[in-house]
């Protein structure tokens, strides 16, 4: 498309992946991006995205480039196939299918939100969709986030009803970590002090005293309001560490959240909205956990996939030097810290294939450009509440992911058959 206006387009800014953009290309390039916000703005920019291959840093073509990606891989020990960020689920799905195939280690930019993906696997989780929360709350507790930082419009799409009514908004401060500033209440509580304070709030809307009135009497009278409510939300960051770093934040932390939301779930109706970043890691997320039953740190070196969380994912193998060749798929851009510090040196060979990965800094064997899911590739991506949604094509540009991995898939069955 070189002009035109494509309307309801989803971006991938952040993880509320919201649906109502309205895209102008003109001359080939975006100008403009109704109903976006600074990061929407940011993430789409004029849409135009490198289309390069490059073997050893030299022009070359596609089917050069999977050849040699397919002889790197099939020549590992111990490969590693990483999900990055900017992808659509069906990319996502193709690069689980080569994991498999080389019964390769595998991991996305899911773990990066680890906490609470495994203290929901040991409790549950007592969720709801963000329309949901936008109809029915009435008490909205932001816990040691604002989500104008980095979800600038979630306040706007999700914690006011389509009538413009507002409810009673809490802000509990933990640490450094404040909450929005227009609040109707607000509470601090040292970082130290958090993962008790939440035990302190379960226990009170249990009904049970545990005579810390003096130390937490302004958590205990929060957990009351609470309780008073008829239907409350607790939003949290899902990635406090800014879904690109490790974070610092109690790991215990996720799972206290979890047993006080479900707690509430007797006086009255609680759901726990977990933030999370962009670039459909929710999708990663639900792809993996589809196609393996495990939603990060998946190995299939014994040729079914197995859960690795503690110790086994991409971060301690690389950390280990255990691995000898890596495949990233999606925006190198996207990785977390440790991951690209992970990626670079001790002899290991990296192939690159997604947006601008012909700009990466990791210096990789191979780069192979590819569109960016949801300006130049379509399919389906998944917002923070794991609602699939679709995404359309605004703007002409290099071959999408889906089709570059898929011929990759394919390049290593007619090896491994020769």
């Amino acid at each position: 498309m070189t002009a035109g206006t494509t309307e309801h387009v989803t971006c991938l800014g952040c993880g509320c992946a919201c649906d109502d953009i309205g895209l102008v290309v003109k001359r080939g390039r975006i100008v403009e991006a109704h109903n976006a916000c600074a990061l929407g703005t940011a993430w789409f920019g004029d849409g135009v995205v490198p289309a390069e291959i490059r073997v050893d840093g030299r022009p070359a073509s596609l089917d050069q480039a999977i050849g040699k990606i397919a002889a790197l891989l099939l020549g590992a020990h111990r490969p590693l196939v990483y999900i990055a960020g900017d992808l659509s689920c069906e990319a996502q799905r193709e690069a689980v299918a080569i994991a498999d195939r080389l019964h390769a280690a595998l991991d996305s930019l899911a773990a990066t939100a680890a906490d609470s993906v495994l203290a929901a696997q040991r409790r549950g989780r007592a969720s709801a969709t963000l329309g949901e929360i936008r109809e029915r709350t009435d008490l909205i507790v932001f816990w040691g986030v604002d989500p104008s930082d980095r979800y600038p419009r979630f306040s706007a799409r999700y914690a006011e009803r389509s009538g413009g009514a507002r409810p009673r908004v809490v802000s509990a401060d933990v640490g450094a970590h404040r909450g929005p500033q227009d609040v109707d209440l607000r509470m601090a509580i040292a970082a130290a002090d958090e993962v008790d304070a939440l035990g302190v709030m379960r226990a009170a809307v249990g009904g049970r005293e545990l005579g810390a009135a003096e130390r937490f009497g302004p958590a205990i009278e929060l957990a009351r309001r609470m309780t008073q409510a008829k239907y409350v939300a607790i939003v949290v960051d899902g990635e406090p560490g800014g879904g690109t770093e490790t974070s610092t934040i109690d790991p215990d932390r996720a799972e206290a959240l979890i047993a006080l939301a479900q707690a509430l779930n007797g006086p009255t109706r609680c759901a726990l909205a977990t933030l999370r970043a962009g670039g459909n890691r929710s999708g990663a997320d639900a792809v993996l956990t589809w196609l393996t039953g495990f939603p990060f740190a998946v190995d299939f070196a014994g040729g079914t996939p197995s859960y690795r969380p503690a110790g086994g994912g991409a971060h301690a193998l690389l950390a280990g030097r255990e691995v000898d060749a890596a495949l990233v798929v999606g925006a190198a851009a996207t990785l977390p810290g440790p991951i690209a510090l992970g990626l670079v040196g001790g002899g290991l060979r990296v192939a690159i294939i997604g947006p601008r990965a012909s700009t990466a800094t990791l210096r990789p064997v191979v780069a192979i450009d590819t569109g960016v899911a949801g300006i130049h590739d379509g399919g389906t991506a998944f917002r923070m509440d794991d609602v699939p949604l679709p995404l359309r094509t605004s703007l002409d540009g290099p071959p999408g992911a889906p089709a570059v991995v898929r011929a990759l898939r394919d390049k290593l069955g007619h090896h491994s058959n020769e």
